[in-house]
């Protein structure tokens, strides 16, 4: 069992959910069941699945939660760039996300390979 909160990459996914919400929150609200909450799930998916995976027993568990917020984030891309082509995001405002988001997933893809070369 590992401490989720000392991973920088949690600190920083949630940090994005927390702006994500605070963009959302401005979003069109009969979006609010369809772009909206998905954009939140999948924002809130990626530090959770981390802490859930530090919860689990083996690294092997931890790798395959990693690799789910892997993915989650990889739909918050495009989620993203959806919503700033649909003009509920400025362009400014999308490249600033998705910058955070890129440093995100550069993580997550690091700690997968750290963790998978010690199984090895």
């Amino acid at each position: 069992m590992y401490d989720y909160k000392k991973y920088m990459v949690w600190q920083k996914s949630h940090k994005l959910v927390l702006k994500t919400y605070a963009f959302t929150n401005n979003f069109p609200n009969n979006e609010q069941y369809n772009l909206t909450s998905q954009i939140n799930r999948a924002a809130l998916s990626i530090p959770t699945n981390i802490a859930e995976g530090c919860g689990r027993n083996g690294q092997k568990e931890f790798i395959r939660f990693l690799n789910i917020s892997s993915g989650s984030a990889t739909e918050l891309d495009y989620l993203f760039l959806l919503s700033k082509d649909l003009n509920f995001i400025s362009e400014e405002d999308y490249l600033n996300l998705n910058e955070e988001l890129t440093e995100i997933r550069k993580m997550l893809f690091a700690l997968i390979q750290k963790i998978a070369s010690t199984l090895n």
